[in-house]
């Protein structure tokens, strides 16, 4: 909307045209889609969450045997309202849409991503509420559906016109491009992409499990990922830096930036104590937007470092389920190499206070973000 505003007086001489002539530059405009997105979601914050609690929708929390001593310290969070999600995704779609050029096809997947996966989130969440206990979709549904939307949205990227061997070649940090453009993945491209987008919408699922632990780690990586779609998307830069180019994706950096504001202004309400949780609604949803900003970007390979935190928690319970699996057949007893996981929650239950994992995590985050993009230059 911003630059169509910019274009509507493009060319004039009057003050208006000098006014709206900064709306050109993708930079001004990320930051204003970031502004609105805050704005936007301190505003509304208090009647979203007044809405969820008169609809009773209340986190249900495990009180299954095996999680009693986190119930312990986690039981008084019962009845907290959830969905809140619904605040992220409302006001990261506003913001982009008024940022960002609209006639970017990038945009519109990363869109259709986020929104098919908060959709999932919201069902799941639904049930769970509706039947005030932790089960919502069942495990193959939930995997059914993210990868329908992973290989749908792979399929588009793919088939886009003069976009096939963008995205067939996969860019590796710390290589120079003129050798991973050796490697053509060809279709495989598209189940490559579906993989990203289901690992890291559980990864984010995963971690959001203490107050603010998701949002907050979400605001770095956003950050990291809005940096190198700037770069991506300005020829001069990418080529001083040996990365791939797509004018495309310079648009994205207006949707990264839209995340942080709608992370930082859901963080005003779900910060410890929290008032409101994001539920799955939320953070599939981001989990799907940062994964399909990745792919747009190439930099899909780096998410493991970007997202750091994410990944830690992902291979905490992969750990932590093979493990128990290897151990019964080779003691006969099934054995634990965390407490609990997801591994935030051993931590907390080996004496940290919820607060001390929540920033600590989040320092973490942010010190993975700033090593993915150290990856630009050592090449």
């Amino acid at each position: 909307m911003l630059y169509w505003i910019f274009q509507h007086f493009e060319g004039g001489h009057g003050l208006m045209a000098k006014l709206t002539n900064v709306l050109q530059y993708q930079t001004f405009r990320s930051i204003a889609a970031l502004v609105i997105a805050f704005v936007l979601s301190v505003l509304f914050g208090d009647r979203v969450i007044r809405k969820l609690i008169s609809l009773k929708m209340g986190q249900p929390i495990r009180t299954r045997e095996e999680v009693n001593r986190l119930f312990e310290l986690q039981g008084h969070k019962a009845g907290t309202p959830t969905m809140g999600g619904l605040l992220i995704i409302a006001t990261l779609l506003t913001a982009a849409l008024i940022g960002c050029r609209l006639d970017n096809p990038f945009l519109w997947i990363c869109i259709f991503v986020t929104l098919g996966l908060g959709a999932l989130g919201f069902v799941d969440d639904w049930l769970k509420v509706s039947k005030k206990n932790s089960k919502g979709v069942s495990s193959k549904g939930k995997l059914a559906v993210q990868w329908a939307v992973g290989l749908t949205a792979g399929c588009v990227l793919y088939m886009l016109p003069g976009q096939a061997d963008y995205f067939a070649h996969l860019q590796l940090p710390f290589v120079k491009k003129e050798i991973f453009e050796v490697a053509n993945m060809g279709w495989f491209t598209v189940i490559f992409f579906a993989v990203v987008i289901v690992g890291c919408s559980n990864a984010v699922n995963l971690t959001d499990g203490l107050d603010g632990l998701a949002a907050g780690c979400t605001v770095s990586t956003a950050l990291a990922y809005g940096i190198f779609c700037y770069v991506t998307g300005n020829y001069k830069v990418a080529s001083y830096l040996n990365i791939e180019h797509n004018h495309y994706v310079g648009e994205l950096m207006g949707l990264c930036f839209a995340l942080i504001g709608a992370s930082v202004g859901f963080l005003w309400f779900n910060c410890f104590p929290a008032k409101v949780f994001m539920g799955d609604t939320g953070s599939m949803a981001i989990g799907g937007c940062l994964a399909a900003v990745a792919i747009c970007c190439k930099q899909e390979v780096v998410l493991l470092l970007a997202g750091g935190v994410f990944v830690l928690e992902a291979l905490s319970v992969m750990l932590q389920v093979s493990w128990f699996k290897i151990s019964r057949k080779l003691y006969g007893t099934p054995r634990r190499l965390f407490q609990m996981t997801p591994i935030h929650h051993h931590f907390e239950l080996k004496g940290w206070k919820e607060s001390q994992v929540i920033v600590r995590f989040w320092i973490l985050s942010l010190l993975c973000a700033m090593i993915a993009l150290g990856t630009l230059k050592l090449r």
